[in-house]
């Protein structure tokens, strides 16, 4: 049952599955605490067990002037598989906050429990724009330049021309919404930047792009190395190519911290230096913290899903708040609706799908 304070909000900004995550609750409304005071005109409906919620709540004052309870007797454990998340989840905290965005009580959720629960979830609660083929998985990445969305992460292993160009198209409005950039530009990766490599999908695809009625500043083909390098400011590729990349850059990050911890410690000189080059180190660091960069987005979607990592802590969760707060914001659906409009309805798919 919701609280009395939430009948006096009209509409709220996200609804959030308190529940999900290794450390949920606490983590979650530590990160609401924090995201409290960067948004202080949100609202957050809060899914979850209220007998759970409200003492923890109560020692959050921040959080607590901009949330409201409801009641969810039940919640989705990380190991539990899509289909008997949808068969058995109807009353969980997940699915209870992605029915209040379908119903739209909230413009999004966001989630720190099991990713696939929660993409199957939202693709039949909240359903897939009728424009969009498949709904894409996008993330920031960090680069030489400054931070890179990339997408599709997973959630589509084999892509058609019409979806990459579909992924191109939403991939703009994020950036535009979460990066703040005017006209980002557009990579499709490829196996070389010549415009006759590649297959024949991805050829299409940039083909589409160049033809300019997607109206999308297209850069063209590029690869691997210029994700790091800040080539263009969004990443387009299918799913496979995208979950290989991103857990590469994930393992490359890993192995420089500790490579540098390595090196620093390995002599008294070199202790020395670390001392000399700490403030430096702290700035690379902080640049490099994976909790800047949580909050994986499922797009193409009648609404704004966010996942936040399962693992992650307060600090972490209040960033996939504000990637969530920003898509809202902006009126990132909305952006991608006027964008598909200019689509023409032949584009293709010209290759076959590979369901």
């Amino acid at each position: 049952m919701a609280t009395p304070a939430e009948g006096s909000l009209r509409r709220f900004s996200l609804a959030i599955d308190a529940m999900g995550g290794d450390h949920a609750p606490q983590s979650v409304l530590d990160g609401l605490e924090l995201a409290a005071e960067r948004h202080p005109q949100a609202r957050f409906l809060l899914v979850g067990d209220e007998a759970k919620l409200t003492p923890l709540l109560a020692t959050r004052p921040g959080a607590a002037k901009l949330c409201a309870i409801r009641h969810a007797p039940d919640a989705i454990p990380g190991d539990m598989k899509p289909t008997q998340a949808l068969r058995q989840g109807r009353n969980s905290s997940m699915r209870l906050a992605i029915d209040a965005v379908a119903a739209g009580e909230a413009a999004g959720v966001v989630s720190a429990g099991n990713t696939g629960a929660l993409m199957a979830l939202a693709k039949i609660v909240i359903k897939t724009m009728p424009e969009i083929g498949r709904p894409a998985l996008a993330a920031i990445a960090p680069s030489s330049r400054g931070d890179v969305v990339m997408l599709d992460l997973g959630a589509n292993v084999q892509c058609d021309a019409r979806n990459l160009v579909e992924f191109a198209i939403m991939g703009d409005a994020f950036a535009r919404a979460v990066l703040g950039l005017p006209a980002p530009s557009i990579g499709l990766m490829n196996v070389g930047s010549e415009e006759l490599k590649g297959d024949e999908r991805v050829r299409q695809a940039a083909d589409v792009l160049r033809g300019g009625s997607t109206g999308l500043n297209f850069h063209g083909f590029i690869e691997g190395h210029d994700i790091a390098a800040g080539t263009v400011d969004v990443v387009v590729m299918d799913g496979f190519t995208g979950n290989v990349a991103l857990k590469t850059g994930e393992g490359a990050l890993k192995l420089m911290g500790g490579l540098l911890k390595q090196v620093f410690t390995s002599s008294i000189p070199a202790r020395l230096g670390y001392l000399l080059a700490r403030p430096a180190l702290e700035r690379l660091r902080e640049w490099m913290d994976p909790r800047r960069y949580n909050g994986a987005i499922l797009l193409g979607l009648n609404g704004v899903v966010v996942k936040s990592h399962g693992g992650t802590d307060a600090k972490g969760f209040a960033h996939a708040v504000d990637v969530a707060m920003d898509m809202v914001t902006h009126g990132f659906t909305q952006q991608i609706r006027e964008s598909l409009s200019r689509l023409a309805p032949e584009t293709p798919p010209l290759v076959a799908r590979q369901d």
